[in-house]
């Protein structure tokens, strides 16, 4: 096992009607004022944006409010907030929504606390020396940015997605109501199920010896999420199962299920960013369309590790040797993307690049990971053209 440092400042709150607690919750940050950082609508419509402001109003705390966050959020609506933070002179960012609403809150806090572009901490050319505190009511369970110190931010110009990481900006509290995220079309709960298992999966397949302890939980939580997600599929009011998702969420992207790991391979959510940043695609959407051709491509690399994967997961009966069982479990995992009308290629995702755009993707992609993409097998920028290709 490697060296590990665990670290999970985020308070929790978890059940039903813990978003009335939001208010005494930032008071408790001694804040002056708030931005209330929410997306395109949803939470207007359903009456949450209300009983946030009323929670704030009875605690006496004074905001003001953005809207206005899209999927895959846009580095412009980060600058809008920067200003108006700084114009309003607001001390504590209070994300609701999902991921993308995190993610941009997380941003927004960074320009705010250090000055310059914040765009330079996305595009590697310094790294932030603080965040100005971020609170999270979760209405979306997938991106486990509620509990992590990752954001990710899409540029406009030259459609350039990109993260950035750090425990400045892990969130203060999160709020997680699973009834919040009942309304959530089929696609979209799908979808977020598919990132939850992938950030888990990004650290599971790894070069290096596993602690058994991270392995069984990584293990259990992958399970747990796929029994979920088909019962979700035709029961999506059904609370528990809300819940089992919601909190395998947070628990899959906190460090959790890395720790004694080499960090994991990220490859896929990498090559992925591309995708998202060029066509603008579903995030978790995008990562079953690639899963399948990354792993095919890399097996021969690990192929024990994907075997067990296999029979420990997947419940798949060992073959004849480790590739054997190893595809078998890719195959499996297939299935299980198809069950919840998830796609497993390019073309099922909706999206058919040219052979001209691929290398491009390949490319950006290279950079992003300072050439250095892929933990179970380095890839390199034809290894990358080669697994788009072979996934449309």
């Amino acid at each position: 096992m490697e060296n590990f440092t665990y670290y999970t400042p985020t308070k929790v709150v978890f059940g039903k009607g813990t978003e009335n607690q939001t208010g005494a919750l930032v008071k408790e940050q001694h804040c002056k004022k708030v931005l209330i950082h929410y997306g395109s609508g949803s939470v207007v419509r359903s009456g949450l944006l209300d009983r946030i402001k009323t929670s704030l109003d009875e605690a006496a705390v004074s905001y003001v409010e953005l809207g206005g966050v899209v999927p895959n959020p846009r580095l412009s609506l980060v600058y809008e907030g920067i200003e108006l933070c700084k114009k309003e002179n607001v001390d504590f960012i209070l994300a609701v929504g999902g991921g993308s609403v995190i993610d941009s809150a997380k941003a927004i806090g960074y320009g705010v606390y250090n000055g310059g572009d914040v765009w330079d901490f996305y595009d590697f050319k310094r790294q932030a020396e603080g965040c100005l505190p971020i609170g999270a009511v979760l209405t979306i369970a997938a991106a486990g940015s509620e509990m992590s110190g990752s954001s990710v931010i899409t540029k406009e110009d030259g459609q350039i997605k990109r993260g950035y990481s750090s425990n400045f900006s892990r969130a203060r509290f999160a709020v997680m109501n699973p009834e919040l995220t009942m309304t959530l079309p089929p696609y979209q709960t799908a979808s977020g199920c598919v990132d939850i298992l992938m950030h888990t999966m990004e650290r599971y397949f790894n070069q290096c010896d596993n602690m058994e302890l991270t392995d069984g939980i990584s293990e259990s939580l992958m399970r747990t999420v796929m029994k979920n997600a088909k019962i979700l599929k035709d029961e999506p009011a059904n609370y528990d199962a809300r819940a089992e998702v919601m909190w395998a969420g947070s628990l899959s992207h906190n460090g959790l299920t890395g720790c004694g790991t080499d960090g994991g391979d990220w490859a896929t959510h990498k090559m992925e960013h591309e995708i998202g940043g060029l066509f603008d695609v579903a995030h978790g959407a995008g990562l079953a369309a690639l899963w399948g051709s990354w792993a095919r491509f890399v097996l021969d690399a690990r192929p024990a590790r994907f075997a067990q994967f296999a029979t420990h997961v997947l419940g798949v009966t060992a073959g004849a040797d480790d590739t054997e069982t190893a595809l078998k479990g890719i195959e499996a995992m297939e299935d299980f993307y198809h069950s919840i009308n998830m796609p497993v290629s390019l073309s099922e995702l909706g999206v058919t690049p040219t052979p001209e755009q691929i290398r491009t993707m390949a490319e950006k992609c290279d950079i992003s990971t300072h050439h250095n993409a892929g933990k179970v097998k380095h890839l390199s920028v034809e290894d990358m053209v080669a697994i788009y290709t072979t996934a449309l």
